[in-house]
């Protein structure tokens, strides 16, 4: 595999001030988790489930609580009342608070020393062995996210065994992937395609 890292990355004022952004990050990973929720819940009220309307017994005169129907969401085997139904969980976000939330992870990642650029990412063959061999060679453990100019099949084949590991290109990067991943991998044409989108050349996903 070929790749070097280079010198501290300094995108000036492309990116947010430690002063402004931290609400526009927590709607828009907010927002992210939301739409990910299936939403899939589901029980039955008292005209779904099965049984007729007849009466278990009469009013009055049995020593009994009055009961009107089987169905009822006291009884085991009843309804549910005001149970979950199948729903959307997910939520607009402003295109700016994206934006926002876009530089000010991108911030957060630069000042910690969690942004690594690399000339290049390219692999021979197909190996896991030889994404695992660069990940020691830049001495990255747990989360990494390698982030290309335009994808490459070959290294992100090679990666997708390794847990923690994922391969995507500037374009779809979003805020929720810069806070998820401990370590950011870009390449020179990656970081200078970053920039171009910083500047207006690209629409900024959450």
């Amino acid at each position: 595999m070929n790749g070097a890292a280079v010198g501290q990355v300094n995108l000036g004022e492309l990116i947010s001030d430690e002063n402004h952004g931290e609400e526009a990050l927590r709607q828009v990973i907010l927002a992210y988790e939301a739409s990910r929720r299936a939403g899939s819940a589901s029980t039955l009220s008292k005209s779904e489930v099965s049984g007729s309307g007849k009466k278990p017994w009469r009013q009055k005169g049995t020593g009994r609580a009055r009961a009107g129907y089987r169905q009822s969401p006291v009884w085991r085997g009843g309804a549910v009342a005001f149970g979950p139904k199948p729903r959307r969980y997910a939520f607009k976000v402003n295109k700016n608070v994206k934006r926002l939330a876009f530089r000010r992870a991108l911030a957060d990642r630069v000042s910690a020393g969690s942004v690594t650029v690399v000339d290049e990412l390219k692999v021979p063959e197909i190996k896991t062995k030889t994404i695992v061999a660069f990940l020691k060679a830049l001495n990255l453990n747990g989360g990494t996210l390698f982030v290309l100019d335009s994808l490459d099949f070959d290294v992100a084949l090679s990666a997708r065994n390794i847990p923690g590991v994922d391969v995507i290109t500037t374009e779809s990067l979003n805020a929720y992937q810069l806070v998820r991943y401990r370590a950011i991998v870009f390449t020179r044409k990656a970081l200078a395609a970053l920039e171009a989108r910083l500047k207006g050349s690209g629409s900024e996903a959450s």
